[in-house]
């Protein structure tokens, strides 16, 4: 028994050494994960070494640490695309998603490109998505993410009002308005299904509150060119002050 035991002591020793036990960390979600918006954003999915998944993996020196998020993934292309990383080792996912599939890129260019009522009336079709298939949407990837890391803690960082209400600005109060509103309800039906799947969701308004675009110290890029990509998205100091302490960081 004596021998068993020291062999067993042994064993666990050398996985240990070997880095088994060291946390597994994987990221997961759209732009806003990625860190489009970002001095660094490259390739494809626009990953960025100055976006929060980034920042926390170095910060706390994870070596298993996975970044798949990838610029315009809808909750769908996170099941069909993201989650080969996920193992029952798997101790902390991270995902901020939800964005494409309400169609953020063209609320966006409308609320810029028209007028009052165009805006609020894309704004209005978006909510329609937000309060319609989102939530089973989310359910679904929920359940899938849970699947393929069963042990994992997932954190759901949600967005932040992407533009203040006050001070000066090249959209409206109207269009302002109607934003922040959306991304309200938006930020409800990500807290509400997170927590029905047992997720821990992140709320980033109070967080990034008084630093939308229009303020003064804006985490929000306002319109880039040429990299318009990157519009309306956190730039370095919004990754970085905005979402990291969010995880943990």
């Amino acid at each position: 028994m004596a021998a068993m035991t020291a062999l067993l002591i042994g064993s666990l020793l050398v996985a240990n050494t070997q880095g088994s036990f060291a946390p597994e960390y994987v990221a997961l979600g759209d732009s806003y994960a990625a860190g489009v918006g970002t001095v660094g954003s490259s390739g494809q999915c626009g990953r960025s070494p100055a976006a929060y998944p980034s920042l926390y993996a170095a910060q706390h020196d994870l070596v298993n640490a996975h970044f798949e998020a990838c610029s315009g993934a809808s909750t769908a292309d996170v099941v069909e695309s993201q989650l080969g990383d996920l193992t029952p080792a798997t101790s902390l996912v991270s995902i901020t998603v939800g964005g494409t599939d309400v169609g953020f890129s063209d609320v966006m260019t409308t609320c810029v490109l028209s007028g009052d009522d165009a805006c609020v009336d894309r704004v209005h079709q978006a909510e329609g998505v937000v309060n319609g298939p989102l939530g089973g949407n989310l359910s679904s990837m929920f359940q899938a993410i849970h699947a393929h890391a069963p042990n994992a803690r997932v954190m759901v960082l949600g967005y932040p009002h992407v533009v203040e209400e006050d001070g000066p600005c090249s959209l409206s109060r109207t269009k302002r308005q109607a934003l922040n509103e959306g991304a309200d309800q938006l930020a409800e039906v990500m807290r509400d299904r997170a927590s029905q799947a047992g997720a821990t969701f992140v709320d980033a308004r109070p967080a990034f509150a008084g630093h939308g675009y229009c303020a003064d110290d804006a985490w929000i890029n306002g319109v880039m060119f040429p990299n318009v990509s990157g519009s309306f998205h956190p730039n370095a100091a919004g990754q970085r002050l905005g979402y990291l302490p969010l995880l943990g960081g």
